[in-house]
């Protein structure tokens, strides 16, 4: 068995990202990026990094296939990735 990882089951952490960074690799307007957002009918994963990554947040965004993936700081600035990926891509059916 390898070593146990902690597991924050309620995180109190809230980290705002700018939608204009977000809505245009979803291929959006920003009015309609936010709109989805409040509807819930773009999915978000938001992952805390650990270790050398601890305090940034690594969040993506989900809708209709295409997938834009987010570095960020605790303030929701985008820092940059040792190993960038596309920032948007379309997900296999």
């Amino acid at each position: 068995m390898g070593k146990p990882i902690p597991i924050d089951l309620n995180p109190s952490r809230a980290v705002e990202i700018d939608g204009a960074l977000v809505a245009p690799g979803l291929g959006l307007a920003l009015a309609d990026f936010r709109q989805l957002m409040a509807h819930g009918k773009i999915t978000v994963l938001c992952e805390l990094g650990t270790g050398e990554d601890a305090g940034l947040y690594r969040a993506s965004f989900y809708h209709e296939g295409k997938r834009v993936r987010l570095v960020v700081d605790g303030e929701g600035n985008p820092v940059r990735e040792k190993n960038p990926q596309p920032r948007a891509v379309r997900l296999a059916p």
